[in-house]
Order: structure tokens, then C-alpha cells, then sequence
């Protein structure tokens, strides 16, 4: 008896030993509840944990030594554990379990080998993989856990689906804070004809990313150019899968399903404030929301969100104007295959929905136009591919749902009747006709003012123009009748200057959107050493409107100097300028007649005060379409007082040998002789009429 206790003691010590190594669990080794394994690079911990207030422990994976614990996968997210009895063990099979007091099964994979070396390891990416300990080839791994993500992706992880075997890998959040349990918010690759990344909510989809097109998703094609990560979308006889990878690899980031807001989310980890800083989110707004506008509807971030596509209109216009906008548009003219119908252009647009579409990677436009016009059913075309001058065919059939207007997105070629394609060709015709007379007249004018100005340029600059002050911060922050901020503010309120909060770019430099510790937005003109302009153009600016209040000049909050750093505070303009509207063919239909001459009054009053009605008379002398903001009622506000000059109480006029400003908006005596006064605006404003 004392024998076969002895050998029973024996075999219990064996295979009861406890994993001493830090990333790696062996057929011979168990992990109990309240041990961990830990990445060899320190970043991500294996363990059971318990979800905020649920008393249900799970296997997961988190980020280790955070604040505050953020799990990226959950093994049994069905079958919770209600109680630490739980151990994790891999069989030298290959498959992975999690038993409950050593005999009940509640988790387990599928996966089976036949290798020597088996281990089960978490590696540096996060990901737990079966695999020969001898053998880092990814491609021969047992079983990953990157192959059954929960709510996370994070770096080199990939969401796809495997066309062999008809194997996805998606995204599921969790259905609340405390349980993990996937909710009917899912997240991946869908391919009834084309690949698209979709959000669904249950059956619905609730948004898209567009079609790949070579350099980006149509949603979302900024990501190329920015500083954090890189993607890439594959797509071939074997498989179609989205990954990203990150440029530095010290840094924290990871995408996640928020049920909550039911949005994907892009989160980057911030050492200084040891917090989680959201980098993106999507649906961002009413118009990342699937098909908001209906069938042939275009969303825009403007009011009203939707209209018609040129071609359209309402398929009823009372539930339309009552912002009812399920049942979209229809063809304002019937349509006729037979006896021929046209294309028009619309640019800047997100693809609609690939659900009914067709693709041909290797047709250029001008066929794939020409196989669109052949069948009745085509209602739309495009490159498939924008890169390297576009290439391939994607066709769309009966309505097109969820289009909307983003400046980065592609053309779309929408069919519209025989008569409405020629309106529209006649249409350019005649624009094409008057910007080659305006073009011939301008040059011939330039041509005339450089010959003029070169045999009369003689006199010195204006002694104004080079009275100004030396630079330094003390003497620039007396004489400032305006509040001065500290540049750490500013840094803060545009998240540093983040490329995601840059409005454009103009000639005084950069220019972001921030928002200060009170909520209040802003738009803030920066320096640039390669700026036409400089330290003078900022102080005249800052001296002339800090003492200007109308409701048709834009607002100057205050200042930000230093060192070399020159910045404007503005209040922000939703609309941004007016330039943005007149000379887009889409966004220009948003400008109604009552619209245009709401603003035409509004740039006149603003002229009128500063000729006349201000404590000081000032010539803008650069009145131009772009120096026109439009606040969020489309209200205008002259902009820009760089150029500007100030005259005295008898004054009408100056001259200077120092012509700034825009040629074309230049009065004929201010670019030959220099002589500028409030005639020489008035004829600025006459152009921009």
C-alpha cells in the first residue's frame, strides 16, 4: 500500500509542476488562477481576471502595468468562471483548455500537432500562439489567438476572411463594461462583390469604409499620410484581410469596438498622462451613419445634410423637405438606354455601397465608360484604383446608396438622361469659353503691369513697411490691446498641432482647429518661416483688427509669441471660406441666391465700417474670395488684415512701391502705380462680386 501511495505522490508531483517559465506554458505545465504569463518585452499579460463589477472570472490578455487594466482578448467570453478553481493547460496534442477544478471543460480550441516541441507562448505582439518552440515561422503556427480577436485589433493583426476556407476573422464587442460576452456589434470584411470593411449592428449595417482604392479606403484615405501607423488591404485568390503596423514600435496604439457609442475607435497610449488619447473614431457625424440620405441621396456636413445628385430629385418632396430622407431621390428625367443616355462627373465623392456592383482590375475608365453605357442597369462607374493616374472598373447597378461629399474622395461618373448630360456639357462649354477670355485678358494685363512697374520702380519701400518692431518678446507684447496666450495653451487646445486638426494652409502659414479648456473653438494662424509674410505682416494684423468690432470682421481672440513662434487666435468659422463654395461645382449648389446675397450685403457692410465707420479708416488692399470666412449660418467675415493699411482723418489715398495682395483682385491704379484707397477695395469687392 505504501508503494502504490508513494508512486501516486510521485506522478502528482510531475504533472502538477508549475510553469516557472515567463512567456511560455508547456504540455507539462499548468497556469492557475492568480498566475500570469507575461510577454517577453513586458507589454501584454496572460491571466484570469474578473470585468469591472461582474464577480464571472475569464482567460484574457491585457496591457500590464497600466492604471487602469485594458484587455485585448477573452478566451471564454461565453462561458464565464464563478470561481478561481480555473486552470489554463495545453495537451501535447495541441489543444488548449480551461478546466474548472481539474474535470470540467469550459473552454477548449480545436487545434491538434504533431510536434515535439510544444509550447503555447505569448508573444511581443500580443498574440498567444500554439506553436514548435524551435519554429518562429508565423506561417506554421497551430493556433493563434490573432485568429479570434474579441473587441480589439491591435499591430499586425489581421481582419479578413479566408477565402479557402471560407474561415473570418472579425471583430465582436462586448456586450457592456462587466461582461465580455460578444453584443450584435461586429466589425469586419464583407464581400458580396466587392471588399469593403463594414460596422453592423446586428443585420444592419450601421457604416462602411468605402471601396479600396489603391491608397486608402474612400472613407478614410487621410490614414496614408499620417505619423502613427502604416495599413495595407490584400486582396488575391487566397484570402482579403486589412492589418496595419505601427512606424515606431515603442508606441501603444490599438482600434476597438465601443458598444456604448457603437463606433470604432483608434486609441493611442500617452506616457506623460498615463491615459488612452482618442487618435480617430468612426461614424464620426451624421453622414458616416449607413445611407442616411436614402437611394441616390448625397450627404454633406452642411445644412441640410442631404440633397439630390445633380440629375435627381426627391422621390417625395414633402417627407424630403421635412428632413425625412428614407426615400431618397429618383431621376428628375426618365432615363432612356435605347435611344442614349450620359455620365456626369460629380468629384470628391465616397463610393456607394459595393453590395450591387461589379469590378475589373485591369479595364481603363475609358472602357469601363463604354461597358457602362452598354447595360441598362449600370446607373454608375469609376476607377477602381486612383493611383498612378487611375486604373480598373468598378460599375454600380440599380440605386446607389450611402454616397456622401468629402474633399479627399474620387469621381464618381453618375448616368442621367441624354438631355440632362448635355445641359451639363454646355454648361462647362461656356465656363471653359470665359476662363480662356478671362486667362488672355489677365495675362495680357500682367504683361502690361511687369513692364510698367520695372521702368518706374525706383522710390524705396514705405517707411511704415520698415518701421516696425525688432522681434523681441517684450517690446511685441507692449503696445498688444489684446489678450496674449500662453503658447502651451495653444498646444494643448490643438492636441500639438496634430495633423488631424490642420483647417489648410494659407500665406501666412498653417492653420488648426483647437478648442480651449472652456470648450470653446478656435482657429489658430500659424507662422510659417517659409511664409510670404512675416513679423510685420503679424503685428499690423494684430494692432489693426484688435481694435476693430464688427459682426462682418472676423473676431480676433488674441496672440501667441514665442521665441520664433508668431500665432493668431480666431474665433472659429464652421464654414471656413467662401472660396471653398464658389469654386467647388458640388458644395457651390449649397449657395442659394438668398444665400449669395445674404453674403454679398454682409462683405459690404464690413467694408463700409472700415471706410468709414471705424475709429481708425483701413484698406484691406487683399480682398479676395478666400479672405471671406462663413461662420455656421453662412454669415460672412473679412479675414486677413495682414496686407492692410491704415489712413488718417483727411486722408483718401497712398501710394506705395510695396504692391501685395492677389493679382485679378488688384485695382488696374494699385498694381501699376501703387496707389491704392477705399476705391481700389471697392474694386476688390466688385471681383469677388
Amino acid at each position: 500500500m505504501n508503494f502504490h501511495f508513494y508512486s501516486a505522490c510521485c506522478f502528482l508531483i510531475i504533472f502538477s509542476k508549475v510553469s516557472t517559465a515567463i512567456d511560455t506554458l508547456s504540455p507539462s505545465e499548468l497556469l492557475t488562477d492568480g498566475m500570469t504569463l507575461v510577454s517577453r518585452n513586458g507589454r501584454f499579460e496572460l491571466g484570469f481576471f474578473t470585468p469591472g463589477s461582474s464577480e464571472n472570472r475569464y482567460l484574457g490578455i491585457w496591457y500590464k502595468n497600466m492604471p487602469m487594466q485594458t484587455v485585448v482578448w477573452v478566451a471564454n467570453r461565453r462561458n464565464p468562471i464563478n470561481n478561481s478553481t480555473s486552470m489554463l493547460k495545453i495537451e501535447s496534442s495541441g489543444k488548449i483548455l480551461i478546466q474548472v477544478q481539474n474535470t470540467t471543460v469550459v473552454w477548449s480550441t480545436n487545434s491538434t500537432a504533431r510536434v515535439q516541441n510544444l509550447i503555447l507562448q505569448l508573444l511581443d505582439s500580443g498574440n498567444l500562439v500554439v506553436k514548435d518552440g524551435k519554429d518562429s515561422n508565423p506561417e506554421n503556427y497551430i493556433w493563434q489567438s490573432f485568429d479570434y480577436p474579441s473587441d480589439t485589433m491591435l499591430p499586425e493583426m489581421k481582419i479578413g476572411i479566408d477565402l479557402r476556407t471560407g474561415f473570418h476573422r472579425r471583430l465582436t464587442a462586448w456586450k457592456n463594461w462587466d461582461d465580455p460576452s460578444p453584443s450584435d456589434l461586429t466589425y469586419g470584411i464583407e464581400l458580396k462583390r466587392n471588399p469593403e470593411l463594414v460596422l453592423k449592428k446586428g443585420l444592419e449595417k450601421y457604416f462602411r469604409s468605402g471601396l479600396w482604392n489603391g491608397n486608402g479606403f474612400s472613407e478614410a484615405p487621410n490614414y496614408r499620410s499620417n505619423p502613427i501607423f502604416d495599413y495595407d488591404f490584400i486582396w488575391n485568390e487566397s484570402e482579403v484581410y486589412y492589418v496595419f503596423s505601427l512606424k515606431d514600435k515603442s508606441v501603444m496604439y490599438r482600434l476597438v469596438l465601443n458598444q456604448t457609442q457603437s463606433q470604432r475607435q483608434r486609441y493611442i497610449w500617452s506616457p506623460e498622462t498615463q491615459t488612452w488619447k482618442l487618435f480617430a473614431v468612426q461614424p464620426d457625424g451624421n453622414c458616416d451613419k449607413y445611407g442616411l440620405c436614402g437611394p441616390n441621396g448625397n450627404c454633406a456636413d452642411e445644412l441640410p445634410a442631404c440633397q439630390c445628385l445633380t440629375g435627381f430629385r426627391p422621390k417625395w418632396f414633402e417627407r424630403w423637405n421635412s428632413s425625412d430622407w428614407s426615400d431618397g431621390c429618383i431621376h428628375s428625367k426618365p432615363l432612356n438606354c435605347q435611344s442614349g443616355d450620359g455620365f456626369i462627373r460629380i468629384g470628391r465623392m465616397k463610393t456607394p455601397d459595393s453590395a450591387n456592383s461589379w469590378v475589373n482590375k485591369t479595364i481603363n475608365l475609358k472602357e469601363c465608360r463604354a461597358k457602362c453605357l452598354r447595360n441598362c442597369s449600370c446607373m454608375a462607374f469609376t476607377n477602381l484604383f486612383v493611383t498612378k493616374g487611375g486604373s480598373g472598373c468598378v460599375m454600380w447597378f440599380d440605386d446607389l446608396l450611402d454616397i456622401k461629399y468629402q474633399s479627399d474622395g474620387q469621381d464618381l461618373y453618375i448616368r442621367v438622361s441624354a438631355s440632362e448630360a448635355e445641359k451639363k456639357k454646355m454648361a462647362k462649354v461656356k465656363l471653359a469659353i470665359i476662363l480662356a477670355t478671362v486667362i488672355v485678358v489677365l495675362l495680357g494685363f500682367l504683361l502690361l503691369v511687369y513692364h510698367l512697374r520695372r521702368s518706374r520702380r525706383k522710390l524705396k519701400d514705405e517707411v511704415e513697411d520698415n518701421n516696425l518692431y525688432d522681434g523681441e518678446d517684450e517690446d511685441e507684447n507692449e503696445d498688444m490691446d489684446v489678450a496674449v496666450f500662453e503658447f502651451g495653451t495653444i498646444a494643448q487646445a490643438t492636441d500639438s498641432f496634430s495633423f488631424m486638426n490642420k483647417l489648410g494652409q494659407g500665406g501666412f502659414g498653417p492653420v488648426y482647429k483647437g478648442t480651449l479648456a472652456n470648450g470653446q473653438d478656435i482657429a489658430v494662424k500659424r507662422l510659417s518661416k517659409s511664409s510670404g509674410q512675416g513679423p510685420n505682416e503679424f503685428k499690423n494684423e494684430v494692432k489693426l483688427i484688435a481694435k476693430l468690432q464688427h459682426r462682418n470682421l472676423v473676431r480676433l481672440l488674441g496672440c501667441c509669441i514665442h521665441g520664433d513662434e508668431r500665432m493668431l487666435v480666431y474665433e472659429y468659422m464652421p464654414n471656413g471660406s467662401l472660396d471653398k463654395f464658389i469654386f467647388d461645382e458640388t458644395r457651390c449648389t449649397v449657395l442659394t441666391w438668398s444665400k449669395r446675397f445674404r453674403i454679398i450685403c454682409g462683405v459690404a457692410r464690413g467694408l463700409l465700417y472700415l471706410h468709414q465707420d471705424s475709429r481708425l479708416r483701413i484698406i484691406h488692399r487683399d480682398l479676395k474670395a478666400s479672405n471671406v470666412l462663413l461662420d455656421s449660418e453662412m454669415n460672412p467675415k473679412i479675414s486677413d488684415f495682414g496686407m492692410a493699411r491704415t489712413f488718417g482723418g483727411d486722408q483718401i489715398e497712398a501710394n506705395t512701391n510695396r504692391v501685395v495682395g492677389t493679382y485679378g483682385y488688384m485695382a488696374p491704379e494699385y498694381a501699376i502705380d501703387g496707389l491704392f484707397s477705399a476705391k481700389s477695395a471697392v474694386f476688390s469687392f466688385g471681383i469677388l462680386l
